[in-house]
């Protein structure tokens, strides 16, 4: 059986081993190329690659490394052809951001390598906005996973209370308990602000890093097309 179509999370690796590690030059023999498959076979987002045989093997990446070469104004030749339409769009995204390229595949990688995390990853339903982000799926799953951390949740709320009176909206003001009464009583969701390129498994999530939202507003912030969450204007 053919192997699946590439995901985004697996073409950022790629092109961060090709872009920010000479990738246009290593050669099939590389530790490099056997680490990055090791890696994309552990991916948590890809559910059936036990049934392909050479599910992202060391010729994959060889082969992926080669499709950009197509795309690459540096490179003299014309590369192996072939890729899809998302190899060329991630291609040129970040061609010039490669530092940002770095930290998205450093915190892929980090959170993969991370077996509660991504165990978590992996049991997490897809919704909408994980099929579009362009920090790919592993980013903003655990994105979310951190977002429903009880505790510290309560905490925040617990805190915003005795602050602010009540709980509401930090972006529109709105304040279900003044709307539904009581069964709107406690009820707000906490939205993650740290950037997504920043999440690396291993910083734990503080009141700080929360803002409270309507369900409304928080959907709205997800589906926004921005790599840094914390650029969005709160009121």
């Amino acid at each position: 059986m053919r192997s699946p179509k590439w995901l985004r999370d697996e073409i950022i690796l790629c092109l961060d081993l090709y872009l920010n590690h000479n990738g246009n030059k290593i050669q099939k023999n590389d530790p490099k190329v056997a680490e990055l498959s090791d890696t994309l076979n552990k991916l948590p987002i890809v559910s059936n690659k036990v049934e392909f045989e050479k599910f992202r093997n060391e010729n994959g990446v060889i082969m992926k490394l080669g499709n950009f070469k197509q795309w690459d104004p540096t490179y003299i030749g014309k590369g192996l052809g072939g890729g899809s339409k998302l190899d060329e769009e991630v291609f040129n995204e970040f061609f010039n951001q490669r530092e940002l390229l770095g930290e998205l595949a450093k915190g892929i990688k980090s959170l993969t390598n991370n077996e509660e995390i991504s165990s978590e990853i992996r049991e997490m339903d897809e919704d909408e906005e994980s099929n579009d982000r362009k920090e790919g799926k592993v980013l903003y799953k655990y994105h979310r996973y951190r977002e429903r951390n009880s505790k510290v949740i309560e905490d925040k709320k617990k805190q915003f209370v005795k602050e602010n009176g009540s709980l509401y909206c930090e972006n529109c003001g709105f304040n279900y308990s003044k709307v539904y009464g009581k069964i709107g009583d406690g009820f707000i969701e906490a939205h993650h602000i740290v950037p997504l390129h920043k999440l690396d498994g291993e910083t734990k999530t503080t009141e700080k890093d929360l803002i409270l939202l309507c369900a409304n507003c928080h959907r709205m912030i997800h589906k926004v097309d921005d790599l840094d969450l914390s650029k969005i204007k709160i009121n």
